[in-house]
């Protein structure tokens, strides 16, 4: 029995069933474990995510504002215990078709969001890879990104505005839902990525824009590192940008291999994805990228001519994430550095796991210089974990080294919280700290994150 002391809400938003609490107690990340005492409210509407808030700060309880738990930071994780406040059931949705924009709880699924206003010929581009699984309330609070932000952006690209319920209860609304405005501070873009430590999203809205043609697609395969740089740089000099430049390293088409064959070459050392879905010249668009990979260096270039076999280059990509669980366990990282020195991290990365003798995969969005390194471990040998933990820390030191960051998509969460003075330097943090502060003046929401 928790001896945490519950809000008054409606019967069943307080889940008893110590069991069914399990499953919230933690997220995706690594080493996530739930703590001895906490408590999870499953709210239904804003009006209970108020009653929890002011319950929390009149007794000092800690809130971990959580979604679908798809965290791979450790950012949903009740590491103090305290309420779990889950706001999935928050899926109100409504699309304004002619203004090109659409209101929705933080418990709408982003993978059916995009659908939903596709149906209307419209796009909401934001699309992290745990789309069918996430929710739009964890993508605001990790800025989440995705394939196509090389050309469409990230998730506070679309955010026009919110409503938020601060520590102590107190709703507000951040915002505008007009295409511009520039009237005071920008408050939104202050909640866009604060990972629920400045308060609780209860509604979000959402830019949209028209819908983009069907995608066409190039890979390319190259037997150096050094060329594939060449081809990013090339690629993002293009007039016209590509919607997603994916890259691959050898240990990435390796292991794809092993879930089907897929023909990459044997000495192939890297491989991009690159897409055009503008309308009326993929075509066009997805021929000229070839061309500019070939003149980089690229060993083969397959261009598809229609959707059906774009999808099948693709294939490839999505069959990543199932080698992943084939191989065993892991660590997905999440790093981004200067475009041109992305084929130098790799190389570095490469040296780590011959040194150490930890496998690591490197893949990611390339036209942004986004990698997310993939460390593996086995669990039945002994000091495997450590040293891949080790691993997993000097690849983030190799990012920040070169000029790069801790993260460029999945937040910083628990996981990456002793990394984030080196990076913002102590001034900048306390500052940050002072914001923090006066949102969250008891220090309830979401302790043992970033700030």
């Amino acid at each position: 029995m928790s001896q945490i002391t519950a809000p008054d809400l409606e019967p069943g938003r307080v889940v008893a069933d110590r069991d069914v609490a399990l499953a919230y107690a933690t997220d995706y990340s690594h080493g996530s474990t739930a703590p001895d005492d906490f408590l999870v409210v499953r709210a239904r509407d804003r009006d209970d995510v108020v009653a929890v808030l002011e319950h929390a700060q009149a007794h000092r309880i800690p809130v971990v504002p959580q979604g679908a738990r798809t965290s791979l930071c450790g950012a949903a994780t009740a590491l103090e215990g305290g309420i779990v406040l889950n706001v999935e059931a928050l899926r109100s949705t409504r699309i304004e078709v002619d203004e090109r924009y659409a209101v929705v709880g933080p418990g709408v699924n982003t993978a059916a969001l995009k659908q939903a206003v596709a149906a209307e010929g419209l796009f909401y581009p934001p699309d992290p890879a745990s789309s069918p699984m996430c929710t739009i309330g964890g993508n605001v609070a990790t800025n989440a990104g995705g394939l196509c932000c090389v050309k469409y952006g990230v998730t506070a690209d679309y955010v026009r505005g919110l409503e938020v319920v601060l520590a102590g209860g107190e709703a507000i609304r951040t915002g505008r839902r007009t295409a511009k405005g520039v009237a005071g501070l920008d408050l939104t873009g202050l909640f866009v990525g604060s990972e629920g430590q400045l308060g609780v999203v209860t509604e979000a809205v959402l830019k949209l824009v028209p819908a983009a043609d069907a995608p066409l697609t190039a890979l390319a395969t190259f037997g150096s590192l050094e060329q594939v740089t060449r081809g990013l740089v090339a690629l993002r000099a293009d007039r016209h940008s590509p919607n997603l430049i994916e890259v691959l390293d050898h240990a990435s088409l390796q292991l794809i291999q092993q879930v089907e064959d897929f023909g990459f070459p044997a000495d192939a050392q890297a491989a991009l994805l690159v897409q055009s879905d503008r309308p009326g010249h993929t075509a066009e668009d997805v021929q000229r990228y070839a061309d500019l990979l070939t003149a980089a260096g690229a060993v083969e270039v397959a261009v598809a001519d229609d959707p059906q076999e774009a999808d099948a280059l693709m294939a490839g990509r999505r069959a990543l994430a199932p080698s992943f669980e084939l191989k065993g366990p892991h660590f997905i990282e999440d790093v981004c550095v200067p475009v041109g020195r992305l084929g130098e991290l790799i190389a570095r990365a490469e040296e780590l796991s011959a040194r150490s003798g930890v496998d690591i995969v490197m893949s990611g969005h390339g036209g942004d210089g986004n990698l997310h390194p993939t460390v593996f471990y086995a669990e039945d040998v002994p000091g495997s974990r450590e040293r891949a933990e080790e691993a997993f820390e000097s690849l983030v030191d190799l990012a920040l080294g070169m000029g790069g960051t801790i993260t460029g998509e999945h937040g910083v969460g628990a996981l990456k919280r002793q990394w984030l003075p080196r990076e913002l330097g102590e001034a900048e943090l306390a500052r940050q700290r002072a914001i923090k502060a006066m949102f969250d003046p008891v220090g309830i929401l979401n302790p043992g994150r970033p700030l």
